[in-house]
């Protein structure tokens, strides 16, 4: 029995749970306005609007505290990937990569930048990609899982041999993408897969369980203000 395996809070496990529950208590900001600020670390977006495919994803996410994010994901400094130093130069990796998905949004047809908060929580470098993981296990982001793309970059000249991503054949807009090879998959065909895994999604049934029940009524930590 669990009951009885002695807890050790420096488990790697249980630092990244750590990272997570703190980054969810983060009050949300709009992403259309977020100032430039110092830092690396992970984010979750929220939507809030009205495009039909994620209504039942939007209604948990109205008000102050969304439930469900669409999308989460990590920033890590300069020379994070190959190790290059132990005490990173100072950077704006993390606002430079929120501002960037603020731009994506922006440059399609069918959605509105102002229907899209976010959290976010600066994070010692060693910790990001744990925390991202979590996060990604726990709510399994729609962006992140069955509408991939979202975070893709321009892959630059002489580079567009590859597939559309799916995130941009749903929300065609940025011109880049425009440049890719065509998908197989229709549009009609991504908005079905979505419908159904949003009526099917366990972490949405709990969500909703949750945003239903009378304040008072479970227990909510103090939101952090970051």
């Amino acid at each position: 029995m669990t009951d009885f395996i002695p807890y050790n809070p420096l488990e790697k496990g249980n630092i990244g749970a750590s990272v997570a529950v703190a980054m969810l208590g983060r009050k949300t900001r709009p992403l259309a306005s977020l100032p430039a600020f110092d830092g690396a670390g992970i984010y979750a977006i929220y939507y809030q609007g009205t495009f039909k495919p994620y209504h039942k994803l939007s209604i948990l996410n109205q008000g102050d505290d969304p439930q469900v994010p669409i999308y989460v994901g990590k920033a890590i400094p300069e020379g994070g990937r190959v190790g290059a130093t132990i005490d990173p130069l100072p950077t704006k990796a993390l606002s430079r990569r929120l501002r960037e998905h603020a731009e994506s949004i922006k440059a399609v047809s069918n959605l509105k930048i102002e229907d899209f908060v976010c959290r976010f929580l600066v994070v010692d470098d060693i910790w990001i990609p744990l925390g991202e993981s979590l996060l990604i296990a726990k709510f399994s982001p729609l962006w992140n899982m069955s509408v991939a793309g979202f975070g893709n970059h321009d892959p630059g000249n002489g580079r567009y041999q590859g597939a559309m991503p799916r995130w941009d054949v749903v929300h065609p807009g940025r011109g880049w993408a425009a440049r890719c090879q065509p998908r197989k998959e229709t549009v009609d065909h991504i908005v079905s897969e979505i419908e159904a895994r949003l009526s099917n999604e366990p972490s949405l049934i709990r969500a909703r369980f949750l945003a239903e029940q009378p304040r008072g009524s479970y227990k909510v930590s103090p939101r952090a203000e970051s």
